[in-house]
Formats: C-alpha cells, structure tokens, sequence
C-alpha cells in the first residue's frame, strides 16, 4: 500500500487536513481494495487546531521517512516558522526521494524548507503576494488550483486540496479510480478555471486627491463608451504622453491595462447579478464585440462568461409560501 502521511503543525487548518484524509482514504481499487493508507503525524502529541481545538495524534515525525507522500496542512495567520526538526524532517524526506505536497498555506512551510526554490508554485491567492515576497526564488502562480513539479506539489485554497488529491489520484491510478474518487467527494475530477475565477478583483483604486481623480471616477461611470488614449488625455488637460506617464506613477498601471480590468470588474459583477446575456453584457462592459470579451475576460479570470455565472450568479430563493389550513 501507498502511504500518505499528513504532517499537523500547530495551528493546522482543520479542512485543510481533513479533505486529504477523507480522499485518499475513499479511493478504492476496481477490485474494492484500499490502495493508500493514511496517516497522522506530528511534532509532538497535541496539536492545536485554527478554530480552537486541539488533537492527538500518536506518530511523530519519524512517520515522514516511511511515508511514500507528505500532505502538508495550510495553517492559521499566527502559526510561527516551522521548527527546525520539522524543516530537517521534511528536507530528509525529499531527498529520499519522497513526493510532498502542500495544501492552501502550507506551501509557506515547504518554502521555508527550502523544497520550492527555483519552482513555480501556488497557494491561496490572498497570502501569493506574502509568498512571492518573503519567498524571491519561488514562482509564484496565484491563478492555478494546483502546480504539479514532479516530486513537489502545491495547491490553492482549501478546496483545491481535492482537486490536487484527486490529481495524484490519477497520476498514481489512472483516470478511473480517480473518477470514483471524485464522485465520493462530490467533486468533478476536473474543475474548469483556475483560481483567477475566484479572487475578488478590487474595482481598479482611484487615487484620493490626485489630479487624475476626476477623469478615472469618469471613466467607470462610463467604461460602455469607446475610450481612447486621446479622449482620455485631452479630459485630464494633459498631452497623452503626461498623461501615461502620470497614470503610472499614480496607480500602478497604465491606462489600458486599468480600463481593461475595470471593464472585467463590471462585466463580473453584471454576470454575478444580472440576467442579461453575454453579448448585452459586453456592450455594457464597453468591449467591441462578444468576441474580444470572452477572450479577455478568461485571460484574466481563467475561465468562460458562462462559466463564471454558473457558479457565481446570485440566485434568490422564492418567498416561502404559509401552508393551507
């Protein structure tokens, strides 16, 4: 048998522990056979829990050299570095060759390990800039469920833990094993989109108090208009070439790539609570044709107009009505 250990450090995510557990322990061969056996580990006995519990788990770090896969937990904000027994343990473990992979946060512990230096990775796209910085040597990916290197894998936020489970599934048993096993969890065996779909772009800032505050409050009231360099420029009373230059010192960006993504904004939040189509919706949106807006729209949320309403269109439950006497 395959066996997965899951290291629980202080702090652990409860689901981020338990949605590996309860995968790879549902998966069973054609034959009904378990192929993994999983098990708990820790650095010592009890482990506190985020939510406030605790739990206590008979194997300690020892049970790292026997395992064929290492699931490391995301754990809370205020969780210190791993220790240096748990770096050493983990360091130990990759150079014996075994496959480790990181759930949500925990990709923090493998970079602090050393383990994601010159590869790419992920995790949840709220702490991928916390990552990036803190980790220079890592490639950051926040729009991805999971990145798979081979021997090291990192996964987003809590419920990309399945769909990276779900992938070893599959790498290690073929697809129909691993269909099971998504159907025992609910899950499809492949999600459409990465994590783009689910990060809550901020409506693009407006500086408070700039010279450029008038023109881009205008511009969102009116981002269905055909909006040029020129236009833009000749509004603010600048020549375009102050202008850009002056968009990018103030917000970051320049003034095509701030429009684009206001318009993505806008087209996000008319698919979440609108019931327009999508050809209205990018008129609305200001793109020229239906076109161009779905193919920006995935470059930049990783997946389709329609897909993204369907899982994120506001729906409103009927009113209940009282039962007849």
């Amino acid at each position: 048998m395959h066996t997965v250990a899951i290291l629980a450090l202080d702090h652990v995510v409860p689901f981020d522990m338990a949605a590996p557990m309860q995968a790879f322990d549902w998966t069973r061969l054609p034959d009904g056979r378990r192929p993994y056996r999983v098990r708990l580990c820790a650095e010592s006995p009890e482990v506190r829990a985020d939510g406030g519990f605790g739990l206590r788990v008979d194997r300690g770090l020892e049970a790292l050299a026997d395992a064929d896969t290492i699931i490391v937990p995301g754990r809370s904000p205020e969780a210190p570095p791993p220790s240096a027994a748990v770096v050493a343990a983990l360091r130990r473990a990759a150079e014996a060759g075994t496959r480790i992979a990181s759930v949500c946060v925990g990709a923090f512990v493998l970079a602090e390990a050393g383990l994601l230096d010159g590869l790419s990775a992920t995790t949840h796209w709220v702490a991928a800039d916390a990552l990036a910085r803190r980790f220079p040597r890592v490639d950051v990916r926040p729009d991805v469920l999971y990145v798979d290197n081979g021997q090291i894998l990192t996964s987003a936020g809590a419920a990309a833990a399945l769909d990276l489970c779900l992938h070893m599934i599959r790498r290690d048993l073929g697809s129909a094993v691993a269909a099971h096993a998504a159907r025992m969890s609910v899950m499809p065996l492949e999600r459409e989109g990465g994590q783009a779909q689910f990060i809550v772009h901020e409506f693009p800032p407006v500086p408070r108090g700039s010279a450029l505050e008038p023109v881009l409050e205008w511009i969102e009231d009116n981002l269905a208009q055909e909006l040029t360099l020129g236009a833009l420029a000749a509004r603010s009373g600048m020549s375009e070439r102050t202008f850009s230059r002056r968009f990018r010192e103030q917000t970051g960006t320049t003034p095509l790539q701030w429009l684009l993504r206001a318009r993505v904004r806008r087209a996000q939040y008319l698919l979440e609570n609108s019931d327009h189509p999508v050809e209205r919706i990018a008129r609305q949106a200001g793109f020229g044709s239906p076109t161009s807006f779905r193919e920006r729209f995935r470059r930049v949320v990783g997946t389709t107009p329609q897909a993204y309403r369907a899982a994120f269109h506001a729906r409103t439950d009927p009113v209940p009505q009282p039962l007849p006497s």
